[in-house]
């Protein structure tokens, strides 16, 4: 099992927790949301819960709670600009189905 950052998001985030002046690393997970089922969430992470199953990618510490790691395992992050938009961007092989608006996935 592992999540994975790119270098581009790696360099990012450590960039955005330099930057904060603390943090240890980036916190990714699921939530009930939308109308295929969940949605992602991510935050910086500034402590490790006792759920938390840590991997580490170019350098960053990925958190992820037990639970999420069931539909993230084998994500990869990635952090992309396209025209004026950009954003961290998840290639997750798990999702079998998204709903039109982009904000939830079903596994």
């Amino acid at each position: 099992m592992a999540v994975t950052l790119s270098e581009r998001a790696a360099a990012h985030v450590a960039n955005y927790l330099s930057k904060r002046g603390k943090g240890i690393g980036l916190r990714l997970g699921v939530r009930t949301s939308g109308c295929s089922g969940v949605a992602y969430k991510l935050e910086f992470a500034d402590v490790i819960e006792p759920e938390d199953v840590s991997f580490e990618s170019h350098g960053v510490k990925v958190l992820i709670d037990a639970k999420s790691l069931a539909y993230l395992d084998g994500t990869e992050l990635d952090y992309t600009r396209e025209g004026l938009n950009e954003g961290f961007k998840f290639n997750n092989p798990n999702v079998k189905d998204a709903c039109g608006c982009g904000e939830s996935f079903t596994v």
